[in-house]
């Protein structure tokens, strides 16, 4: 069969609508599993100071003459330390014309309103990932951004790395030097298991294990992962993202991949040994007009606290591909 010649088709028509649905689809991930999990609090300054002490090792001589005097012996006190992180300020912004907010568009009733969302959800991310990153604190000066120091940075007591090249940070009382990076290779369990056993020697019960998705799927293998019939505690959880259960010698590990970290780090976590310190919560402000627009910008002033380095630990160096 063919068409007559003289039918009028879509083809010829002039007058149509065009068909655009609001559906504006964005499977951009913006799931936070760090900053979800670790605590929060407010801080005064652009550098933040906290302080951090240790039990003197247990004796096996502490055994004493009834009726002892102690004289002038007294054993000396230890001071605290005093440690301490850096705030990063983020941002986000954009300008949108006069004219784009006043025509009809689809799937937002207000450009300003969907961009504005679309970018805290940016900024959001931007967070996760500097929180997590191999960064050193940076004090910064009026030519250079001040930096928070990362997760990576800090970890330096309970360390699995690779033997060439992998270097700790080294660091005092803030974390001014990054990790350097050795040769990578698979992440077993028999690393992990080095790790949580050196968190428990210092002190730490961390309860998350958190990787990429290449090392997510090489942890589901070990041995120590739970089977589905895992009896979850009845009461309820803090931990956000839980996707697996490890089961170790010393407690169970949720097992949270997280798309923002450095793939090649597996974080061994105590979530109640660190916490996102805010200086400035997330904002939008309005910038001064000068034309025919709207300028908004974001902004987040926050920084990185980790109580205890060594409540927490790093299979590092890990394979990605």
């Amino acid at each position: 069969m063919a068409q007559l010649a003289t039918t009028f088709s879509t083809y010829d028509a002039a007058g149509i609508r065009e068909d655009l649905s609001d559906l504006i689809s964005n499977i951009s991930p913006t799931d936070t599993p760090f900053m979800s999990n670790i605590g929060s609090e407010s801080c005064q300054n652009t550098y933040f100071e906290w302080q951090t002490d240790s039990l003197a090792s247990a004796s096996t001589s502490n055994h004493q003459i009834e009726g002892d005097d102690l004289g002038n012996t007294y054993t000396a006190v230890t001071a605290t330390t005093r440690l301490g992180n850096y705030t990063s300020i983020s941002r986000k912004e954009f300008l949108l014309s006069g004219t784009e907010q006043a025509v009809n568009k689809a799937g937002r009733a207000s450009e300003l309103g969907y961009q504005a969302a679309k970018k805290a959800r940016e900024l959001k991310r931007d967070c996760e990932a500097i929180l997590l990153d191999n960064n050193a604190a940076v004090a910064g000066n009026d030519t250079t951004a001040r930096e928070t120091g990362g997760l990576t940075a800090w970890l330096k007591s309970n360390v699995n790395s690779s033997n060439t090249n992998s270097v700790d940070p080294v660091w005092t009382s803030a974390p001014t030097g990054a990790r350097s990076d050795g040769v990578q290779r698979a992440f077993t369990e028999t690393i992990l298991k080095d790790v949580v056993k050196q968190c428990w020697d210092n002190g730490g019960e961390p309860s998350i294990l958190m990787v990429g998705s290449f090392n997510k799927q090489a942890v589901s293998a070990f041995a120590g992962i739970a089977a589905q019939r895992f009896q979850a505690p009845t009461g309820p959880t803090t931990i956000i993202g839980a996707a697996d259960v490890y089961v170790s010698d010393f407690g169970n590990l949720s097992v949270v991949p997280n798309r923002f970290q450095r793939a090649r780090d597996g974080f061994v976590i105590d979530p109640s040994r660190a916490r996102l310190r805010t200086l400035r919560p997330y904002e939008i402000n309005e910038m001064a007009r000068t034309g025919d627009s709207e300028k908004r910008m974001m902004l987040h002033e926050y920084g990185l606290q980790i109580d205890n380095e060594a409540a927490h630990g790093i299979a590092a160096d890990l394979s990605t591909s």
